[in-house]
């Protein structure tokens, strides 16, 4: 396209004069890794090695995920431990993705550390890998994210903040206050979306004769906790009543289907409340819905302490997905499930939900971004995680360790950084604003015309709550270009979660069927900007702008990429007036935020 010579010959000029820096900054990074030492290691991290022995396999002789989960939940709390200095106790696991099984006799790699602690829970990263030891080859089974809540008997928990130093580090605890954001509301976020999730039902098209009634995958099972099976101070261990769930959701996969299935998807274990040593522990599980190569299960932990208790503890619940693999590893062909009514009807329609939710969600929030169309469309199924995605991208580039400057004029610097088939840009400067209120003003894109030339007209098209909204951009005609773009950008705003955290406005591209392109306007695509505000005094605020430029996009901020220097700092100048003539003098419908 014509955009892409103009693109390529403008990056030459700006990067030309940069190899002489970012050799100064290679060397300032060795010399500074030397002096940190060459065997850097995360002081919260704990590493445990497992021998897949024959009492540790199922029927296929494959490591059991409930013996699995019970050893990430055990490395997990060593790692909470270690940081917390005192008890801690599993408080969630979040949805788990197996990508490879393992056999008898290879070994398991489990790391962990904490990403991040905040007042007495904090969030711990788990790695899983498999490794052969004949044939030295090692595969990814699983990643995976626990949060822990550390537990005193006569004080207050006040965990103490963690410092990341790498990169990865920084990436991690950045992204984990948006995580610990999404766990808060996600009862309430799974309600919504089963409410606004349309599934018809599709049973009138079925052969009833092929149909497995439900109730014959009905499993209901007891376990007596005992010491094994809890910690020092008598609480079951998290990873125990995991893998108690995983064999009754396994034996309910195996009624319908007649053959031992596979385990691939574990959604959100949330651990409503604690069992300890002597408690009855009943465990039921059932399929739900069953698709053409997978199948829900799902199971439910009741506790009680005397057999005379007529009230049982709801402990937890959770969604398995299993597939049954033939003999070259392709999922089988399952056979459907007839629901009971009532209750099981609504778990059936409940499940075809649960499924799109969960492929949107795996879809957005773990895919790469280069692997990703820079537009992915809107719907009630999947904006919780469109917005997660969108501020956790800005954060993920903000955290960047290899940013190189390019120029700075008055004070106002940009930076580069060039990575994949992306070019990044930041802007950052000074400005003597409240940082809520710096907030507030670039939060409301309605005003953005004010100050940025390339902001012609927006529109709000949907305020989907009081943190993201949906805006329609019109640009204007720039260059060669014979049409104006226009830009359908979700735009969402965080306050800070901790001391420290920045003010966070995030932007990114969607698709609505009710703004469909025009042969008015070219339609153009933004992945991931933004902006972040860092509080670095009374009445002063640092402002940042990021933007990760594709080759179209960047053609339409500058015809010159050479000049971007004076073209940003132009429009940088003149946000900085925009929020000192206006830095009492906010919306009111911002004020309440």
């Amino acid at each position: 396209s014509r955009s892409v010579p103009t693109f390529r010959q403008g990056i030459a000029s700006v990067f030309s004069s940069r190899t002489s820096r970012k050799s100064a900054s290679r060397a300032e990074k060795d010399s500074g890794a030397m002096a940190d030492g060459e065997g850097y290691r995360n002081p919260t991290e704990v590493q445990m090695s497992q021998l897949v022995l024959p009492c540790h396999t199922n029927q296929r002789g494959e490591l059991s995920v409930g013996q699995l989960l019970k050893w990430i939940d055990t490395t997990a709390c060593l790692s909470a431990e270690r940081h917390a200095g005192c008890p801690c106790v599993t408080a969630s696991m979040d949805d788990i993705y197996f990508e490879h099984t393992i056999s008898i006799g290879q070994v398991v790699n489990i790391k962990a550390k904490v990403n991040r602690a905040f007042n007495s829970s904090m969030e711990v990263g788990i790695q899983v890998t498999s490794e052969d030891l004949c044939s030295e080859k090692q595969w990814n089974v699983c990643k995976a994210l626990a949060t822990f809540v550390a537990h005193r008997e006569l004080s207050k928990v006040k965990l103490k903040q963690i410092t990341p130093r790498t990169e990865e580090e920084k990436t991690e605890h950045s992204v984990a206050a948006e995580r610990r954001r999404m766990r808060l509301v996600y009862a309430d976020t799974i309600k919504d979306l089963l409410a606004n999730c349309a599934i018809q039902g599709d049973l009138e098209n079925r052969d009833c004769c092929c149909l497995v009634p439900a109730e014959k995958t009905r499993v209901e099972s007891v376990e007596l906790v005992l010491p094994p099976h809890a910690n020092h101070q008598g609480n079951t261990f998290g990873g125990q009543i995991m893998a108690w769930m995983e064999n009754v959701a396994t034996i309910a996969a195996s009624r319908l289907c007649r053959a031992h299935p596979t385990l691939k998807a574990i959604e959100m274990f949330h651990f409503r409340g604690p069992s300890q040593v002597g408690d009855r522990l009943v465990l039921k599980a059932i399929v739900n819905n069953a698709f053409k190569h997978s199948m829900e299960v799902g199971v439910c932990v009741e506790a009680y302490r005397q057999e005379a208790e007529t009230h049982r503890r709801h402990i937890n619940s959770a969604f398995m997905t299993f597939v049954v693999l033939d003999a070259d590893d392709q999922p089988r062909t399952l056979p459907w499930i007839r629901p009971q009514p009532g209750d099981g009807e609504r778990r059936y329609r409940e499940a075809s939900a649960r499924k799109k939710i969960r492929l949107d969600r795996q879809y957005i929030v773990s895919c790469k971004q280069a692997e990703m169309p820079l537009s992915v469309p809107w719907d009630p199924s999947n904006q919780v995680y469109l917005s997660y995605n969108n501020v956790s991208s800005l954060k993920m580039l903000v955290a960047k360790d290899n940013w190189v400057l390019s120029s700075e004029i008055n004070q106002v610097r940009l930076y580069t950084l060039e990575e994949d088939k992306f070019l990044s840009f930041h802007m950052e400067m000074l400005v003597h604003v409240d940082t809520n209120q710096a907030f507030l003003l670039l939060s409301d894109l309605l005003r953005r015309p004010e100050w940025d030339k390339h902001y012609r007209s927006v529109a709000l098209v949907q305020q989907v709550d009081e943190d993201d909204a949906i805006y329609h951009v019109i640009s204007p005609v720039l260059g060669g270009d014979a049409k104006p773009q226009d830009f359908v950008i979700l735009a969402s705003r965080r306050k800070p979660c901790d001391n420290g955290d920045p003010y966070v406005i995030a932007m990114r591209s969607v698709t609505l069927p009710t703004h469909p392109e025009t042969p008015a306007y070219r339609r153009g695509e933004t992945l991931c900007s933004g902006f972040c505000f860092w509080r670095e005094g009374d009445q002063l605020t640092k402002v940042s702008y990021y933007n990760q430029a594709t080759p179209g996009f960047l053609n339409y901020v500058t015809t010159n990429v050479a000049g971007l220097s004076s073209e940003f700092y132009t429009t940088f100048k003149a946000c900085e007036q925009f929020l000192l003539d206006n830095r009492s003098d906010l919306a009111p419908s911002l004020q309440t935020l």
